[in-house]
């Protein structure tokens, strides 16, 4: 205490001076209005500054959050699209090689993703309990990911289409070619499309995408865009290089997909293996 004395009595005219240039300040501010206007002006700058400073921390620290809240808000647009998509569609199924089903969108956070390896696999926090099962597609908004191959209670495993077993339909955008896309271990984000005939008409920069011939993709899904291509040795087929829409070493959330006329379509073309 007796320091805090010695610190006023020794600084009192600085003290004294600062009081009385405060109380100047406010009245000239008080008796003034163009200097009151310019106070409230110039704190309601600092105030709007601090204020935009700490929403934009708060929204920094929350940032998981929002994606999680988009994500559902998505999911929710998704399903009502394929539903809608269904019911006007669904009576005008005429090819019997192409599949259009009912579609379930669940979301799922990737909690480990591999992609340096010939054979890549990813992690979804989600689950048996969560509607997640073996042989369920997982797409971004963006593209494809892989197909669930492994799932427990609350967790799945992905095979990656960075994955030397993986063989997922896919064809040109523009028309009906189609082939079988895989990965040749090389760059995370170019994979390959084969079997492409070489009576395709290929532009580089064309959109590859699902080919509904698949029970777990539903036709149309984006894959990536024609990089360049080639003839193989017997001058028959195709082999493409495609530039994938997805960045596969940043995958943070996720789709699954499940189609509710999957067990139904196998039992029916189980039936016509059997004639």
């Amino acid at each position: 205490m007796q320091q805090i004395f010695n610190f006023l009595i020794k600084n009192k005219n600085s003290i004294l001076f600062l009081f009385l240039f405060a109380v100047s300040i406010f009245f000239t501010i008080q008796n003034h209005a163009f200097h009151k206007s310019k106070f409230i002006s110039s704190a309601n700058f600092l105030t709007g500054g601090v204020y935009s400073w700490s929403n934009d921390m708060n929204s920094y620290f929350h940032l998981d959050d929002y994606n999680e809240r988009l994500l559902e808000e998505n999911m929710k647009l998704r399903n009502q699209i394929s539903s809608m998509h269904d019911s006007v569609v669904g009576a005008k199924q005429t090819d019997s090689t192409a599949f259009d089903g009912d579609y379930i969108y669940r979301t799922a956070q990737v909690i480990n993703n591999n992609f340096s390896r010939i054979d890549n696999f990813l992690t979804l926090n989600r689950g048996k309990s969560s509607g997640v099962f073996q042989e369920q597609g997982v797409i971004t908004s963006k593209g494809i990911i892989g197909i669930v191959d492994r799932v427990n209670e609350n967790y799945s495993r992905v095979i990656s289409i960075l994955n030397s077993r993986s063989r997922i339909n896919a064809q040109l955008k523009k028309s009906e070619h189609f082939g079988s896309l895989i990965w040749d271990g090389d760059n995370p984000n170019i994979v390959q499309l084969i079997d492409v005939p070489r009576q395709a008409q290929l532009n580089l920069g064309d959109t590859i995408i699902t080919g509904g011939r698949s029970l777990l993709f539903p036709k149309g899904m984006p894959i990536g865009s024609i990089l360049n291509f080639e003839l193989d040795d017997t001058q028959s087929y195709y082999t493409i290089n495609i530039q994938l829409f997805n960045d596969m070493t940043n995958i943070g959330y996720v789709y699954v997909i499940e189609n509710l006329n999957k067990d139904e379509i196998q039992e029916m073309q189980e039936g016509e293996d059997e004639q």
